[in-house]
């Protein structure tokens, strides 16, 4: 079904344009913002404006598209690395470095930063574009590191008595820097931001952990 209820375009062919639409549409949004024709992204797609209708009725649903397919591709090593090792690890802090390695690099490339901020900027306009990208961001890996952590609660490696709480701290000690001078355009920098990760890991094992 298409964003609207619909059925829409099916097949290999449909599949090849609905990408070329999604892809034009991330070039498009990032370097002219929201309100980007769609004839210029039809254009770029090299479909008609009525091929990228048929696909996604609405601008807003096409962004959403592009922010939920970004956050996709962006995240799945992060929520791999979380869910199959994590949970389980002998290992905990050098599993919770990659991931969170992982994390903070996904979510600091510069177009992602960029598209980041243009959802901030257009949420005032479309409150559903910020419910896009915490639905499939912070919420999807919030739920993903809850259930990690909980496991080494259960196998007694950490004592955390708010799991919630917790994933809300991880974030803020690895991450959130990153993000906060980051929409000022200037990043902390590779070196510091992996000094942020390695330490704020071992702040937060050193106040959960149980050794």
């Amino acid at each position: 079904m298409s964003e609207a209820g619909r059925a829409a375009p099916s097949g290999a062919r449909a599949d090849g344009k609905r990408k070329a639409i999604v892809e034009a549409a991330l070039l498009a949004f990032l370097a002219d913002g929201f309100d980007v024709s769609m004839d210029r992204i039809a254009a770029a797609a090299g479909v008609s404006k009525v091929t990228v209708y048929n696909h996604f009725d609405s601008k807003e649903n096409l962004f959403r598209a592009v922010v939920s397919g970004q956050l996709h591709n962006a995240l799945s090593v992060v929520e791999q690395l979380v869910e199959s090792r994590l949970g389980d690890s002998d290992d905990v802090r050098a599993e919770l470095t990659k991931a969170c390695r992982a994390w903070v690099t996904a979510l600091t490339l510069p177009d992602m930063m960029a598209l980041r901020h243009l959802v901030v900027g257009e949420s005032k306009r479309f409150p559903e574009l910020g419910e896009t990208w915490l639905e499939h961001g912070p919420n999807r890996l919030h739920e993903v590191f809850v259930t990690a952590l909980t496991r080494l609660n259960q196998r007694g490696v950490l004592d955390i008595p708010d799991v919630e709480l917790a994933v809300l701290q991880l974030s803020g000690l690895v991450l959130s820097p990153n993000l906060v001078y980051g929409a000022y355009g200037r990043t902390p920098g590779k070196k510091l931001a992996d000094r942020l990760i390695v330490a704020g890991v071992d702040m937060f094992l050193g106040y959960y952990g149980t050794d």
